[in-house]
């Protein structure tokens, strides 16, 4: 992870939880000031507006803690299901954030339900990573990344307003444009070796 963004992911954590334990005004408006250097430091490495980042933190309340970022694994005739995204025009793992109010095997299963068309449930938990120790982008949410094994039930591909292609892939046969802010090739290799020994420990970190 870029230790700029971890440095001010620390600082606009450290300012929420502030925020939200503050026990009088003088610490809260402390607490506001150091959120506004935060917002101020990734407007000057991300080159947008500093109000943009305040109105981006403003929407996190509470104890500051990571996101839940959830990946589903389905397999037919040994390759897995990919989705092409509109957004980049490149390929991933069905999948997305974890809703509020719902379990993360409830997360997966609707990404895929509603990503690909796809009806599946979910049978094993593969892996739990923290986003910022694997080969992804550099990005500002500090994010946990659960990727599951999925038995795919019924339904039939169907695109939509995120997904322009939905189709399977040989272990060997990966596409060359992977959304790499969504999945690495190392973890779809991880996913192909779970698949065919289902009896592994999970991994994590």
């Amino acid at each position: 992870m870029n230790q700029w963004l971890k440095w001010i992911s620390s600082l606009q954590g450290l300012a929420q939880n502030g925020m939200t334990f503050a026990a009088n005004q003088f610490d809260s408006e402390r607490y506001k000031a150091i959120q506004a250097i935060s917002a101020e430091m990734l407007a000057r490495m991300a080159n947008t507006m500093p109000a943009e980042n305040l109105a981006l933190f403003a929407k996190e309340l509470g104890y500051a803690t990571p996101k839940l970022d959830v990946r589903a694994a389905a397999f037919k005739n040994n390759k897995i299901l990919l989705v092409k995204e509109r957004s980049d025009n490149a390929w991933s793992l069905p999948g997305g954030w974890a809703d509020l109010n719902e379990t993360p095997t409830e997360a997966v299963e609707r990404e895929v339900r509603e990503e690909s068309g796809y009806l599946v449930k979910a049978t094993k938990l593969v892996a739990l990573f923290d986003k910022r120790k694997h080969q992804h982008p550099p990005s500002y949410y500090p994010t946990y990344k659960a990727f599951f094994l999925c038995k795919i039930e019924s339904g039939e591909p169907k695109e939509n307003i995120e997904i322009s292609e939905i189709d399977f892939f040989a272990k060997d046969k990966l596409p060359s444009n992977l959304s790499l802010p969504r999945v690495t090739p190392e973890q779809i290799h991880m996913l192909f070796t779970h698949h065919a020994k289902p009896d592994l420990p999970a991994e994590f970190d």
